[in-house]
């Protein structure tokens, strides 16, 4: 075992805060992961800016639960350009995804979700928090279809070049109003998976202008290479300030735009991504969905930063296959 480092942090219990290393499993729920997770972020010294307003909703008549399933599993047309810039840049945003409706609905139920959860009406209740909430699609039959919806598989099969892809786990998420950023990372390190092929679909729930904190991407996939040998480390800011570093001496190009209503982004699993924080009054709702190619195996030693990793992919042991009931084939329909 390896001996505690004088670092420490508070979020971190047991052999998680004992061990200098990540190499055991996460002691706590996936709460207590993210509680610990924007931590590592690093928000410079400056004062706070003070909370903004944005704009609000449109207000449209909303769609029926059945219009958006069925708006849910029309195909969305991908250009080679956009496949190609894809695999170029390790992320691609996409207008349009979704219908402004589908957005507004979404954000109604997520909220609901959410407020039962935390018992919070969010908005400005959430005292900085970064909430989580996963596998709601397996007791909500409207995020269930958003989550296993043939146009998000198919889009990400599409971006993967794969033929099939299973759902990892959706997850909710909601940066509150004062929240600080998200630490510089990649998906990899996150997910127990034995392959490349994965992808993360970030569906916001409203418009997000820059002082919401949007996910910004740097690129080209291949900037992992500047930094993959920079240890990660569990206790301190130390490993976020690190990779700015180099990619500011780098001139490395960082994609940090708003995202309009119905904009939809798909990151890799091997781009290096960040999120400003939420300067506005209003919660940044998201809901993410995980895919992988059908045939991937977990890894056969997942770290703690993967989480409670055992509650996506249950009764799966590291090195099998991960393809328990909990992660159906989203793509292609009925498989």
């Amino acid at each position: 075992m390896t001996e505690k480092p004088a670092q420490s942090n508070v979020m971190l219990v047991g052999e998680n805060a004992r061990q200098s290393d990540v190499n055991q499993s996460w002691e706590q729920d996936n709460q207590a992961w993210w509680d610990w997770y924007v931590t590592l972020a690093d928000n410079g010294d400056l004062p706070a800016a003070a909370l903004s307003d944005v704009p609000p909703l449109p207000t449209i008549d909303l769609p029926t639960d059945a219009a958006i399933a069925e708006e849910l599993q029309l195909p969305y047309a991908l250009s080679p350009q956009q496949c190609e810039a894809f695999r170029r840049d390790g992320f691609i945003k996409l207008a349009n995804v979704l219908s402004a409706g589908a957005v507004i609905r979404l954000r109604q139920e997520l909220t609901k979700l959410l407020g039962e959860a935390f018992d919070t009406a969010l908005d400005g209740v959430g005292k900085d928090r970064f909430f989580s909430l996963e596998m709601a699609w397996l007791d909500n039959p409207l995020i269930k279809a958003y989550t296993l919806s043939p146009r998000i598989g198919k889009i990400s099969a599409d971006l993967l070049d794969v033929k099939s892809v299973r759902l990892y786990h959706d997850n909710i998420l909601s940066k509150e109003p004062g929240c600080g950023r998200t630490p510089w990372h990649y998906d990899d390190h996150h997910f127990p998976l034995a392959t490349n092929d994965v992808v993360t679909a970030w569906i916001p729930a409203q418009p997000i202008p820059v002082a919401m904190g949007p996910l910004s991407f740097a690129k080209p996939l291949a900037v992992l290479e500047l930094v993959k040998d920079i240890e990660f480390n569990k206790f301190d800011t130390s490993y976020d300030r690190q990779i700015a570093e180099v990619f500011k001496a780098n001139n490395v190009a960082v994609e940090a735009g708003a995202f309009d209503l119905g904009e939809v982004s798909f990151h890799h699993n091997l781009s290096f991504h960040t999120a400003g924080g939420n300067r506005t009054r209003q919660s940044r709702i998201i809901l993410a969905n995980t895919y992988y190619a059908d045939g991937a195996r977990v890894l056969e030693q997942p770290t703690m930063v993967s989480g409670d990793w055992q509650k996506f992919i249950p009764g799966v042991a590291p090195g099998e296959i991960a393809a328990s009931e909990l992660n159906p084939v989203c793509w292609p329909v009925g498989n």
